[in-house]
């Protein structure tokens, strides 16, 4: 390693991920994995995608992690009618000086929770594609680099039909993680209306965005060995094959994940080794990662949907048909 990570730099890596937890956890009850979704996408300076059902804490959480992180926050609630403009902004004729202004809009924020994006219109989805991956916008011709750190977390509800659109593969792939939140256990729930009756003071932050830039800095100078990488990238190599690589389950797959399947395996998978106090990423931060990378990435076929084979339990077969190091 080149530079290699410090244990001092560790043990300060564990106190400030410790004090956002504790302050996370008094307004989010259990989901332990949610929160490690989060944060790993945040250390990897990736965005993540949350679906569930309603009422689930997906926007509090996010909104939650964002006020303990500090820095500026925006939150887009999508509509059917919602604009393009309505998110990166646009030019504004000043009468008084007879000239245009850029306004810019939402999406200049430091944490931008787009609130129900499977109810924005595509055109107004497709807005949000330069951003995401540019980590920009274009108006009137000219560039406005976005706020460092920058991190897009996106909410959709998978049960409604009326008034939503799928999101394109392209917008898909570029979110790092995508979770899946399920319901709380009868005890998290008792928990959950045990803290709603107690009084709520406001949150403050315990981190900055200089926090948060450290965090990522460490993150890139986790080591991953030639093995991991060449594991990962037989890992996804094997989604683009079929049959032949994972046997029956294979005939599901329409397409495989792109490369950017890799790249996110290897940036989240850093992001998770740090947060687990390592200096190095070992084959379990890949399998822990499997369906955070894969389930968004993968199209199937639409006999899968006829028979109703979750993208999950492929990815589960690729993982059982490929060694690991």
């Amino acid at each position: 390693m080149a530079n290699p990570i410090s244990p001092g730099e560790l043990k300060a890596v564990k106190a400030l991920v410790d004090a956002l937890a504790r302050a996370y956890r008094t307004r989010v009850v259990g989901q332990p994995s949610l929160w490690w979704s989060l944060m790993a996408g945040l250390v990897a300076n990736g965005h993540v995608l949350l679906e569930s059902v309603p009422g689930l804490a997906k926007t509090t959480a996010a909104r939650t992690l964002a006020t303990l992180c500090g820095g500026s926050f925006a939150r887009i609630q999508c509509t059917p009618d919602l604009l393009p403009s309505d998110i990166v902004g646009t030019q504004v004729f000043d009468a008084a000086r007879a000239e245009f202004h850029t306004e810019i809009g939402p999406i200049n924020a430091n944490f931008v929770l787009v609130d129900e994006i499977n109810r924005a219109n595509t055109k107004t989805q497709s807005a949000m594609l330069e951003a995401m991956q540019e980590r920009q916008i274009t108006l009137a011709g000219q560039v406005h680099p976005l706020p460092e750190p920058f991190i897009v977390f996106a909410t959709q509800n998978p049960i409604e039909q009326e008034g939503t659109y799928e999101l394109p593969e392209a917008q898909l792939d570029r979110f790092l993680l995508k979770e899946v939140i399920t319901y709380p256990s009868p005890a998290e729930e008792f928990q959950i209306m045990e803290q709603a009756d107690g009084l709520q003071g406001a949150l403050d932050a315990v981190a900055s965005p200089q926090d948060i830039a450290a965090l990522q800095g460490l993150a890139r100078r986790v080591h991953v060995d030639r093995a991991i990488k060449d594991y990962i990238v037989r890992l996804v190599d094997a989604t683009r094959n079929g049959v032949r690589a994972i046997g029956p389950m294979g005939r599901y797959i329409e397409y495989g994940a792109s490369p950017r399947a890799s790249l996110a395996f290897q940036w989240a998978g850093r992001a998770v080794a740090l947060l687990s106090g390592r200096d190095h990423m070992v084959p379990d931060d890949v399998k822990y990662l499997r369906h955070l990378v894969l389930r968004h990435r993968l199209i199937l076929t639409y006999e899968a949907m006829a028979d109703s084979v979750r993208p999950e339990a492929i990815v589960d077969a690729v993982f059982a048909a490929t060694p690991a190091p």
